[in-house]
């Protein structure tokens, strides 16, 4: 019992003082003195670790110390040498200052000189990166690019042959705003193709190319995606074709590739495009005008038969056909010979006022839509103003563009109602005109046939 508590007790001081290591070889020790033995190896072992542990961290901390005192001279070396920096610095900056100064006596006039040179240079790199004769000669602002960034130096100067190069080059966009040219040139279709085509170039103003109006930005040629109307396009694709003389031919001066009057023309709406802006209401307008001229077409081809044969009837009385109005009356008056004049005239009253609405048909129905069509486009008109002023509550009245299609659902419903309105009425007076001649005819023999009634009663 003496003997286990002891070696509990001698394997909880190992623990203690050399680790669980030590703690376990003492538990599996079987004597006292065996026990002792391991502890005394286990302490040699334990302290073996120990210097070598001291000693790598003597050693660690010299290197430490040892970069500690590079780091401090490599600092010391960085200040006297940023110290030396400063003063090289201070002595070069009153050099530089005294060879200004120097320069600025030496350049006397020169430098006002140089200032308006590098001003005209820079106006003519914006004039040239925009000109259409840069298309023709491309890489032509590379020089002045080039030019500009010398004569912006202090250390630079232009040379008389750069000078003289700056002048042609001016020389050469004046020279060359007066001629009409053809080159080659890579052309971007409106379909997003690219192809080699020749390219006629008018001056400064447009260029053309296959009959259509082409555009010039940042180095690129494109066809405008809306060409204006087809008398210009022409004159453009005549001009590509002559070889000399004179030909006529739309050009915008008011600007290269293309100004605002080009693109006044472009935005232009056609005539079907101003009809879709009346929306509905000038949809309506439509149908009812076509149907009022199909209608009157109509009736005039029917009124125009319908008068051949009764001017045939007139030329022989005596045979009366059905098959106009005109022969039904005579028949009726042959149909009867022995009625007093009274009853015939009556009788011939009745065939007339029968013939009358065959004759009439369709008129009073043209007279209607004359007097619709501009009722219609009054409609429109409120209807464009009334989508009108919901924009401006909307998006305010700032911007024009976005009140534009109520305005011209108004001007276009009311255009379109008078141009329904005034044909209408022209065609129901051609055609009203047509019948009242028939009808006149009618009541002209009728009247002659009662008179020679009474003429035989009385005699």
């Amino acid at each position: 019992m003496k003997k286990s508590f002891a070696k509990r007790f001698c394997a909880l001081a190992a623990a203690a003082l050399f680790g669980a290591a030590s703690a376990h070889a003492v538990e599996q020790a079987a004597s006292i003195d065996e026990l002792l033995k391991l502890i005394r190896e286990a302490k040699i072992v334990e302290s073996r670790e120990f210097r070598q542990r001291e000693a790598e961290f003597q050693r660690a901390q010299a290197n430490q110390k040892a970069l500690l005192e590079q780091a401090r001279a490599t600092l010391r070396q960085e200040e006297a040498r940023s110290t030396r920096l400063e003063e090289t610095f201070d002595e070069n900056d009153l050099k530089i200052e005294a060879l200004r100064k120097q320069l600025d006596e030496r350049l006397g006039s020169l430098k006002e000189l140089f200032g308006h040179l590098t001003s005209a240079a820079g106006d003519m790199r914006a004039i040239v990166r925009q000109s259409l004769v840069t298309a023709q000669y491309p890489n032509r602002a590379d020089f002045l690019d080039e030019l500009i960034e010398k004569m912006g130096s202090d250390t630079k100067l232009p040379k008389l042959e750069e000078i003289e190069q700056l002048w042609a080059l001016m020389v050469q966009e004046m020279a060359e705003s007066g001629k009409v040219v053809k080159f080659p040139a890579t052309v971007i279709r409106a379909d997003g193709e690219r192809a080699e085509q020749e390219v006629v170039r008018v001056g400064v103003y447009n260029l053309l190319s296959d009959g259509k109006y082409l555009s010039y930005d940042n180095g690129l040629i494109s066809e405008l995606a809306r060409q204006p109307a087809r008398r210009y396009t022409a004159g453009a694709a005549a001009l590509q074709q002559a070889t000399a003389g004179y030909t006529p031919v739309g050009i915008d001066p008011t600007g290269p590739s293309g100004g605002s009057l080009l693109k006044a023309l472009v935005d232009t709406p056609s005539l079907e495009e101003k009809w879709h802006q009346g929306g509905i209401v000038g949809y309506i307008i439509t149908g009812i005008g076509v149907f009022a001229l199909l209608l009157a077409l109509w009736r005039f081809l029917v009124l125009s038969g319908v008068a051949a044969k009764v001017n045939w009837q007139l030329k022989h009385p005596d045979e009366p056909r059905e098959n106009n109005p005109l022969g039904r009356v005579l028949k009726v008056a042959k149909d009867n010979p022995g009625l007093d004049a009274e009853t015939l005239e009556l009788k011939l009253d009745e065939a007339v006022i029968k013939e009358r609405p065959a004759i009439e048909a369709g008129l009073n129905l043209l007279k209607i839509i004359a007097m619709v069509a501009p009722l219609l486009g009054l409609l429109g008109t409120v209807t464009g103003m009334i989508v009108t002023f919901q924009q401006i509550t909307i998006f305010g009245a700032g911007d024009p563009k976005a009140m534009a299609g109520g305005i011209s659902q108004a001007l276009v419903t009311t255009v379109l109602g008078l141009c329904v309105a005034i044909p209408t009425v022209l065609l129901h007076t051609l055609v009203n005109g047509r019948a009242q001649r028939v009808l006149h005819i009618l009541e002209e023999q009728s009247a002659g046939i009662i008179a020679e009634s009474v003429e035989k009663g009385e005699g």
